[in-house]
Formats: C-alpha cells, structure tokens, sequence
C-alpha cells in the first residue's frame, strides 16, 4: 500500500528529492541528515524552556492546573490543526523547503518572548505562536523525510529523526539545569534568563536550514486531489481513529513534570529529570524505527500502547521521587518504539502525491484531540479530591488499552512500495 493501484515502480517519482540520487540503500539521506541536525537544535532551545514552564506558570504567575491544562492544549492543539493546512498547502505548491523555513523561523524569534512574560495570558499569547510555527512546519518535513526514502528504510529514518530531535531535548534541559543552578540566587530572574538563552540554538536552526537543505523540483506534475479523505484507505482512516482514541488519554507532559513537584522535585532538578526521559528517547528512537521495520508497525505499536498504560498506572500509584525518575526514563522508552513508528506508519498508507497531505490530516486528528486531553486531564487532577491527580493518568492509561484493543482489531499491516 502507501501508491494507489496501477502506479508503477517504473515511473518516474513525482516527489520533491529522487530517492535513487539521495539516498543509498540501508543508508539515512543527506535531507534527513540536515532536518535532523535542523531539529536538534531547535528542540533544544524549547526544551529549555519546556520543562520549567509549568513550575513558572504555577509556582511565579500563579496559574492553576486547570489553566496549564488550557494552555497547554491550544498551544498544541493548534499546532497539529496547522499541520493540516501546511501538509495540503505542500502538496499543493509541490513546495516544502519555504514552509518548513517559515515554521522554525517563527518559533526561533518567539523564544525571547517568554522571558518578557510576567500574566498567564502573555505566556498562552507567546506559547501559541510557537505553537503556530510548529504547525507550519512538521507535515512538510515529514513528508519530505518520506520522500528522499525508500520505503523498508522509513522506520529507520524517521526514528534517526526522533533521535536527533531528542538528543536536542536533552541538550536543552542540560542547559536549563545548569543555568538555574548557577543563577539560583536570582530568584525568579532564573527563569527568566534562561528562556532568554533558549534564542541561540533556535536561530543556529535557521540558519544551518537555509544554508544546507536543499530541495528539488518536482519531476512531474502530479493529479491532487484535495483536503479530503476519499482518496486514502480503510486502514489509514482506521489509523486515524486509533491515533484519536490514544491522544484523548495522552495529556500534555507538562502534567508529568508537574507531578514530579508535586512528589517533592525542587525546581532546577526537572529539567534533569525532564533529560532523563529524553536521553532514552534518543537512544531507543532509531533502533525502535528499525524494529518496526523489521516486524511491522502494527505489533510495534501494540507493545507500545499497553507500555503507555502501564507508565500512567505508574504515575498515578507513585508517592516517592525514585519512581518518578524511573518512570521518565520508562516514557522515553515508549517514545523511542513508538513516534518514528507512526511517522513510518502514514508514510506507508499515503498515495505517493498527498503525503503532506496525510501527514497533516494525522497532525491534525493529534491536535483536536491534544486540546480536549488537556483540558480534561487538568478537570479530573483539580476536582477529584480523594484520588488527586492518580485518577488522571489511571484515565490515560485506560484510553491507552483501548486504543490497543481497537488497532489490534481494526488495522491491518501495511506492506508499502
């Protein structure tokens, strides 16, 4: 699957990179390389701002868990509907350097806004953009990483992807621990200080994107069928339900950073913590990709959806600060076997000329339901007053299993061409 029936292997590839110059076989491409070293720089300067925001919100402006929840859902929940637009847009124009440009452009010069914050609402302002940037950018690329690869190299691809977008998140809480520890008599200046930092690696970003990436033309001129869902099938669409079911329970990790304070983590300490989730997502990212290249994307995913459950169940019975370290580096593990494995998994049911397309539709579906996640993970941590924020992840975690049950159900495999 992954081309409608009657293309042939012969044809000429209407794509924007020709695997066959980009790309040696077993090899990751000269695109991804760069959109990788691209990510980790811009990972790394949101990572230092990521995992003490909630801390910020909460503890200097005064924002409850219901708001954070807020926040934290339209920010990304309008990423990921942005993503829709941008991926039709790509395909579209058959253009996707100028859109991934624009993206990590936008989210570079928002950085030093944070630091000027001093109102919940400011923050949510600020966030959004970022956000924004993030929606304009992600579809394009990823369709671009699927384009310059051949198609029993894309779980290897995307997770080398993932693994150097982490390896940013962990530079940047590196960074963040650092600095607040060698500021930590700045009071909340430190925050401040160092969201102001977290400007240089995300220019570096934009830079290294538009002195390296290049883009080629498009060898023909595709039939594009528009934003709509009639030419992709059942198992795509199947896809996007289970990714639907799955998010619903997948609240922003900002809760999880926030449960590390609420345990007694002392504030510069989260973004190690926040490191030790991301050095194993890093390290388990690209050999996760090439397991589910190896045994397919449906059994990667059904080992890692009941992982994610067993991870919620996990935060919700903690009560001392060992478990959570343990549990962080326990999600990195889950995020390594999982996000180049869906990434791989779009990529193999989208028809050759709507790959941005399909991506965007899949970023969006994430979005919508980010942004109802959110906010009813903060409902439930705020108003259930026996179980405190356990009935919360004990919610996510039943959403994870079901979200197994319905792609072991409903989802064949995809052998893609």
């Amino acid at each position: 699957m992954g081309e409608e029936a009657g293309e042939s292997e012969d044809q000429p590839r209407e794509i924007a990179g020709d695997i066959q110059k980009d790309e040696k076989p077993g090899k990751i491409s000269r695109t991804v390389k760069v959109l990788g070293w691209v990510s980790l720089f811009t990972d790394a300067s949101s990572e230092m701002i990521y995992p003490l925001l909630p801390v910020f919100l909460t503890s200097v402006l005064g924002a409850s868990a219901v708001f954070l929840g807020v926040i934290e859902g339209i920010a990304e929940g309008t990423a990921s509907i942005l993503k829709g637009f941008s991926g039709y847009i790509s395909d579209r124009l058959a253009k996707r350097k100028a859109l991934i440009l624009a993206g990590y452009g936008l989210s570079a010069v928002t950085k030093p806004f944070f630091a000027a914050t001093d109102a919940v609402w400011q923050v949510l302002a600020v966030r959004f953009v970022d956000r924004v940037g993030k929606g304009i950018r992600t579809a394009p690329r990823d369709a671009l990483i699927s384009e310059t690869t051949s198609a029993d190299n894309r779980g290897k691809a995307y997770g080398f992807h993932r693994s150097m977008d982490t390896l940013g998140a962990v530079i940047g809480p590196a960074i963040a621990f650092l600095m607040m520890w060698l500021l930590r008599g700045q009071g909340n200046n430190a925050y401040r200080w160092v969201f102001l930092a977290a400007f240089i690696p995300g220019m570096i970003a934009v830079v290294l994107l538009v002195t390296t990436l290049r883009e080629k033309k498009f060898e023909g001129k595709a039939k594009f069928p528009g934003l709509r869902l009639a030419g992709f099938d059942r198992n795509y669409k199947m896809l996007l339900l289970v990714v639907a079911v799955f998010t619903l329970g997948n609240s922003s990790d900002a809760f999880l950073l926030l449960r590390a304070q609420n345990l007694g983590m002392k504030a510069y300490l989260i973004p190690l913590a926040w490191m030790v989730f991301n050095i194993v997502y890093a390290g388990t990212s690209t050999p996760g990709g090439m397991i589910s290249d190896r045994i397919g994307r449906k059994k990667t995913l059904l080992i890692g959806f009941p992982l994610y459950a067993l991870i919620y169940i996990g935060f919700g019975f903690a009560h001392r600060l060992v478990y959570i370290w343990l549990l962080f580096a326990v999600y990195g593990l889950f995020y390594g076997l999982t996000q180049g494995c869906l990434s791989a998994y779009v990529a193999d049911l989208a028809p050759a000329e709507v790959k941005g397309t399909a991506f965007g539709v899949y970023h969006m579906t994430v979005g919508v339901f980010s942004l109802f996640a959110s906010v009813i993970f903060g409902v439930i941590w705020s108003s259930s007053k026996a179980s405190g924020p356990s009935a919360a992840f004990f919610f996510g975690g039943a959403l994870a299993l079901v979200a197994a049950l319905l792609l072991w159900r409903f989802c064949g495999e995809c052998v893609a061409r």
